[in-house]
């Protein structure tokens, strides 16, 4: 069954009357699947965990057709992924009721320095963190978008303005390697996504998810520049590794 990118993917591909031609992207047939050549399709490595955390994705229309998107690794993975296309005055309605949904204790992914300190929270509340019966789940919403995007979407969404503001700690270099930045403290959606798990309490997946972006990365790399997928590689051990165990 399709995640929550891959039908959004289709509902914004619907909506070009030409092919959709993603920038460096492949100009040859891709797996539908995962995105890659046929070549070096990744499908048979796809990893899933049961995880109490949900997150919910923000986009912008272009970012789910991106072949180098991540927020599609976050989807594969996590059972509770959401992706919603991001407007400023005309929210999609599910994303509203989910904002409602009393199982769901929602909070916005994005660094303090932006937010008001009323609204700025490091670590979660600690109903978020007891899995326990009748206790919220946390629901992290990201912003899957270029930086400057996300900061503009950040601002200009009032329907999260009432929502605690969940500032990560981020004290390693991003290994992002699909697109450039200019500062190596710009993290890609799924390294977002894998420390907001890591700090729910659920390493084993934030770990599978760091994971399983390396070895796409590696594949997408790969195909790009017409070299063989090295399956052997320390990447694809780990992978394996902790695909096992979750």
């Amino acid at each position: 069954m399709p995640h929550a990118v891959s039908r959004l993917r289709a509902a914004h591909l619907a909506r070009f009357h030409t092919p959709y031609r993603a920038p460096g992207g492949f100009k040859s047939e891709r797996c539908e699947r995962c995105r890659l050549l046929p070549s070096h399709c990744m499908c048979a490595l796809t990893p899933r965990v049961a995880t109490r955390s949900g997150v919910c994705l923000l986009m912008t229309e272009i970012e789910p057709l991106k072949p180098s998107n991540t927020g599609w690794l976050i989807a594969d993975l996590v059972a509770d992924t959401f992706a919603f296309g991001w407007s400023r005055t005309s929210p999609n309605p599910g994303l509203l009721a989910l904002l409602q949904d009393p199982q769901w204790l929602p909070v916005v992914v994005f660094p303090g320095e932006y937010a008001p300190p009323e609204r700025v929270i490091t670590e979660l509340p600690l109903e978020a963190m007891a899995a326990l019966p009748g206790n919220r789940r946390p629901l992290f919403i990201i912003f899957d978008a270029t930086w400057s995007e996300a900061r503009k979407m950040f601002r200009k969404s009032p329907y999260l303005d009432a929502l605690p503001v969940l500032s990560l700690r981020l004290e390693q270099v991003s290994q992002y390697r699909l697109r450039r930045s200019r500062r190596d403290d710009h993290f890609c959606t799924s390294e977002v996504a894998a420390l907001c798990l890591s700090m729910a309490s659920e390493a084993q997946a934030g770990q599978l998810l760091e994971a399983y972006l390396e070895v796409f990365s590696h594949h997408y790399l790969q195909a790009r520049n017409q070299q063989p997928v090295d399956w052997g590689s320390a990447a694809h051990a780990r992978l394996r590794e902790l695909a096992a165990i979750a």
